[in-house]
């Protein structure tokens, strides 16, 4: 069958309208991401986020938009870096970089290489642009010979608590213990974070690395220690290694005013953190005498029987609180045992250990509505609470509109690359922008 050539000719027009006008709502689209990570670095920069009680900006990103918790990350790390680049902001906010663009670029750019990596930029694609980035960390690399001489009869390791309650950790190591703490650090991170290695927001890196050192003290105590070759620490041996915390019963009430409430050597910790750490604990209860002599010690049991556990980890499948989901959790009742609340699913869900703090140490409230998903409530009255109807989408037209109405008008040009393969890409680009970076690193 033959096509007559204005058929063929029409078709091709119409497909190369098309094309531009894809290019041109995608350079749209560019400036309109541009304006959302300007607004979440002035709303990260205010802390907006600790308002509704979450972990961090990304999380909070991650909850209130469904983009990818590891996406979320990077658009505030970029939206954090953009506010030190005005040349790079200034171009993407006319559609003319990408967002793939302009996280590569502030991983490496700074004040005196801004304009020749932005040259790169703009004239590169994203991904000769992401291969110009790592060739560059491998330019610059410099021999790490930082490694200090540790004698072996230096070792030492020190954790004596402080004038606040809190440990205070010292040592020194031989390299390969130090190295194996730091990747086993590493591995609880990762697990008790999501990978979140590299997380810009809170908690820190620092903090990071103190809650998983905690979470390898628990897991280790719950493995146990091979010794002599026989079966792991059990019974008597293992009970030297729990942690007591001495807490009288109406202590625990919520009303009632602290009376003791100290860890085994004498460290004071608050009322509502032993209620926190009873939510979810072995109790046994000891009756004593007036001077203290101990009359009876009761049988130990769990606050929270292993079977309603495994029902809450099966029903709940991690942290409750909307936007979280962490897999390591603790139990936590919502009407306390020592108000006089039971042990029943209904009465029961998984916090992870922020949020378990956030209800305990911070003043949160939790309501559980019949037939709703829990809410909870900050000490300054915000509710938090699962979307039950999610926002409506904004159109392209809404959005190329608001571009016009701040002065941007992009084009099907404006955010294509100049260069389609590595052989285009000119060497005395490539040449100024290494001798830009070199000078900086000395």
């Amino acid at each position: 069958m033959v096509f007559p050539a204005h058929a063929a000719d029409s078709s091709l027009d119409r497909l190369t309208e098309l094309g531009d006008r894809i290019a041109e709502l995608a350079a749209h689209m560019h400036a309109g991401t541009h304006r959302l990570l300007v607004m979440l670095a002035e709303f990260d920069a205010e802390r907006g986020w600790e308002v509704g009680g979450h972990r961090s900006c990304a999380h909070w990103l991650h909850y209130r938009t469904g983009f990818d918790l590891g996406a979320c990350r990077e658009k505030v790390r970029t939206a954090r870096a953009l506010t030190a680049l005005p040349r790079t902001s200034a171009a993407m906010a006319e559609g003319a970089l990408s967002f793939a663009k302009v996280r590569a670029l502030t991983r490496i750019a700074h004040e005196e290489t801004e304009a020749e990596l932005l040259d790169v930029a703009r004239r590169s694609t994203a991904r000769q642009l992401e291969r110009f980035v790592r060739s560059w960390k491998r330019f610059s690399r410099v021999d790490e010979q930082e490694h200090e001489r540790v004698l072996h009869q230096s070792r030492t390791v020190t954790i004596v608590p402080d004038e606040d309650g809190m440990y205070a950790i010292r040592g020194r190591l031989d390299a390969e213990v130090g190295a194996l703490l730091m990747r086993a650090i590493e591995a609880a991170s990762d697990a008790l974070f999501r990978g979140e290695r590299g997380d810009p927001d809170t908690p820190s890196p620092a903090q990071r690395r103190a809650d998983a050192l905690g979470l390898l003290a628990e897991r280790a105590l719950q493995a146990g220690f091979d010794v002599d070759g026989g079966a792991p620490l059990s019974g008597g041996r293992a009970e030297r290694y729990q942690v007591l915390l001495h807490v009288e019963e109406e202590t625990l009430a919520e009303d009632a005013e602290p009376g003791r409430s100290n860890l085994e050597d004498g460290v004071r910790v608050s009322a509502e953190t032993s209620r926190r750490l009873a939510c979810d604990a072995a109790v046994v209860r000891v009756t004593t005498d007036h001077r203290g002599d101990v009359l009876d010690v009761g049988r130990r049991t769990r606050t929270i029987p292993p079977a309603i556990r495994r029902a809450l980890e099966v029903r709940d499948r991690g942290c409750r609180f909307p936007g979280c989901g962490l897999r390591f959790t603790d139990a936590h009742h919502i009407h306390h045992w020592a108000d006089g609340g039971e042990t029943r699913l209904d009465n029961l869900l998984l916090l992870c250990r922020h949020h378990h703090r956030l209800v305990h140490e911070d003043g949160w409230r939790v309501r559980w509505p019949v037939g709703c998903d829990p809410e909870f409530e900050s000490p300054r009255g915000v509710t938090v609470r699962r979307p039950m109807v999610p926002p409506d989408p904004d159109h392209a037209d809404t959005l190329i509109l608001a571009n016009e109405e701040r002065g941007v008008r992009p084009d099907w040009r404006t955010a294509g690359a100049e260069w389609k393969r590595e052989a285009d890409v000119e060497i005395d680009v490539l040449s100024r922008a290494f001798e830009v970076m070199d000078a900086s690193e000395d």
